[in-house]
């Protein structure tokens, strides 16, 4: 469901544990994967490999958000929720970070599944408590399931499409029965429902944001906060899975406090004053130039890259086709002729990042040359549906020499214009009523302007206009939900098993969905048909065939002007903390961390915010 959501985790599909396929009946189990392969830990497993089980409990952990919020709702698609809210609940089962798609007991300490992946049922564990002391039952289950699809975001629709009733069938017993068989990442997604108390939600509105700290079940509590400026996490001290082989090594820190900045260089003068202890880095250049101070020489911080085995997804500025100017693929693609990254790269990023060619980047998903066989059998009948190029040419974004000057990607840029009824007049590119090529940036990132301003003068060589309009978190968060805007920069996270997110992404189902994924505007059968039959794959290798085919097409739309990733987490860090010497693979496992030395034994005065810092 990638934060994320935040960190929004996206994720794949699931069979029952059984140790021999030829087992018909169903039986309950510990773990849920993919493909029905084994887990990496086995039933009686003591801890993961990435935590340190005698990690000492105690001390604080001091983290920034940016631009504040105004609700400890994440669930519903209004307001803006409070970073990290997801550490009051617990959900039914545990991802692993150390795994591509395998869920082990937390709420339900055994899971079944149907052989035929018609149903799915969750014994949940009679220690289970919120944090009142109340047990967890069935009935939230399913109270949380009914909410979250009549009042919560528009994704929770379509996650949960197949699901055709939820019963309780008894206090520790709950059931989900699908629509139809042979939905195999369905189990898997129902394992990572929060689950919330009935108890507490009866005489509030589920509908509705509100900054009342609400009540869940999981490892830390809201102790205070100040809206829009911070907020003080307290570790749950009887928290009733403390001991769970999932939990292990976990949630160490007494306190997470957490104080919002206004934007992010901001941030970084902050956190070079002590101010908060650990900074994930997005900007290359701040990482590669921005942490210098008297702190850093001396050594009482460091920066550290943890490898990120993560699918990068896609990162691009995305074109909103429902824009009567971007309907025609030639008129993306040429616009997307004239973003320079390998200038941008060596000017602007110190050479930090690679470019993106995948919706699917940095993995084994992502296409890759011509279409295989097994992907032409995918592809095949939809020609004539989809771009021709699918069938005849590798997907590459146009390549510079770096030097700023791009004539051979303004002539390209130019003819398709041409084809598509443009023509120069008055140094504009105009369309056949004399109206000029002309869209709007929208923006909510002080940073990305200096990667915007380029690419606005390369469209304007052309004759085309590019306004940038910069807005607040709230405007744009809105904005991007009514689809009003031209362009904008986005994400698409993806996990290492794709699957019912995807219909949140690109299905015509979710073009209209207020909130939905599906910036673009796709309404392709096409499309449809292609992420259907991912959702549908049954093996491994026939899911990396499905989600080959779809990249392709969506790479030929042009939808997008790919950008760039890296394959790493940029961390710094005040030296005050301990962590694993390992790692999860898919994560840098922060909650793993522990205090080592308080605040005052490493932070100096000389370190502390001057008054031109506050003011800024």
């Amino acid at each position: 469901m990638t934060h994320p959501l935040r960190s929004f985790l996206i994720h794949g599909s699931a069979l029952l544990l059984l140790g021999l396929a030829s087992f018909a009946q169903a039986a309950p189990q510990h773990a849920l994967t993919l493909y029905g392969e084994a887990p990496k830990y086995p039933a009686n497993f003591k801890h993961f490999d990435y935590v340190n089980p005698d990690a000492p409990k105690g001390g604080v952990l001091r983290l920034p958000g940016l631009n504040g919020f105004d609700s400890f709702n994440p669930f519903i698609p209004k307001g803006n929720p409070a970073d990290r809210i997801g550490l009051i609940y617990d959900t039914l089962t545990y991802h692993s970070p150390d795994e591509p798609f395998t869920e082990y007991g937390l709420l339900a300490e055994k899971v079944e599944k149907g052989a035929d992946d018609s149903y799915v049922r969750f014994y949940l564990n009679p220690k289970a408590r919120f944090n009142d002391g109340e047990p967890v039952t069935a009935e939230d289950v399913i109270f949380t399931f009914h909410a979250l699809l009549e009042h919560g975001d528009p994704m929770y629709r379509h996650y949960y499409a197949d699901v055709a009733e939820v019963v309780a069938e008894n206090p520790r017993t709950v059931r989900f029965n699908f629509k139809h068989a042979g939905n195999r990442e369905l189990p898997l997604i129902l394992g990572q429902l929060q689950v919330l108390p009935k108890h507490w939600w009866t005489d509030r509105d589920f509908s509705r944001g509100s900054l009342e700290p609400p009540l869940g079940s999981g490892p830390y509590r809201i102790a205070d906060f100040s809206p829009n400026s911070s907020i003080r996490f307290e570790r749950v001290k009887d928290w009733w899975a403390k001991d769970l082989p999932v939990a292990r090594g976990m949630y160490n820190f007494d306190e997470i406090r957490i104080e919002y900045f206004r934007d992010m260089a901001v941030a970084l003068e902050a956190f070079k004053a002590g101010q908060f202890d650990v900074n994930l880095e997005y900007s290359a250049k701040d990482w590669a130039t921005g942490y210098n101070s008297p702190a850093l020489r001396a050594g009482r911080f460091v920066q550290e890259a943890f490898p990120n085995r993560n699918p990068a997804g896609m990162q691009g500025f995305v074109f909103n086709t429902r824009k009567p100017m971007f309907q025609d693929p030639r008129v993306r693609e040429a616009i997307a002729q004239l973003f320079d990254f390998e200038w941008a790269n060596k000017q602007l990023f110190y050479g930090a990042y690679k470019r993106t060619h995948s919706y699917f980047e940095n993995s084994e998903m992502a296409a890759r040359g011509l279409p295989s066989p097994a992907e032409l059998k995918l592809l095949e009948p939809l020609r004539g549906q989809i771009p021709d190029r699918v069938f005849t040419e590798a997907f590459a974004p146009p390549v510079s020499d770096g030097s700023g000057i791009i004539r051979d990607q303004a002539r390209r840029a130019y003819q398709l214009l041409t084809e598509a009824g443009y023509r120069i007049e008055n140094d504009k590119m105009v369309d056949a009523n004399g109206n000029q090529l002309a869209f709007e940036f929208l923006n909510t990132q002080a940073n990305l302007e200096r990667v915007i301003l380029p690419f606005k003068r390369n469209l304007a060589e052309l004759g085309i206009d590019l306004q940038i309009r910069r807005v607040d978190v709230s405007q744009y968060i809105n904005r991007l939900r009514s689809r009003d805007f031209d362009m904008t920069s986005a994400i698409w996270p993806q996990s290492s098993s794709p699957g019912n997110e995807q219909r949140e992404f690109w299905h015509s189902s979710s073009a209209d969905n207020p909130g939905s994924r599906n910036l673009i505007g796709l309404r392709d059968p096409a499309i449809d048909k292609l992420v259907e039959g991912l959702i549908q794959a049954d093996s491994r290798e026939s899911l990396i065939t499905h989600t080959r085919a779809l990249d392709r097409v969506l790479l030929w739309g042009n939808y997008v002007v790919p950008n760039y990733y890296v394959d790493a987490y940029r961390v710094a860090y005040w030296k005050r903390f301990g962590h694993p010497q390992k790692s999860p693979l898919y994560d840098y496992g922060l909650m793993t961390w522990w205090q080592e030395k308080p605040i005052g034994e490493v932070i100096s005065n000389e370190d502390k915010t001057t008054p031109e810092q506050e003011e800024r």
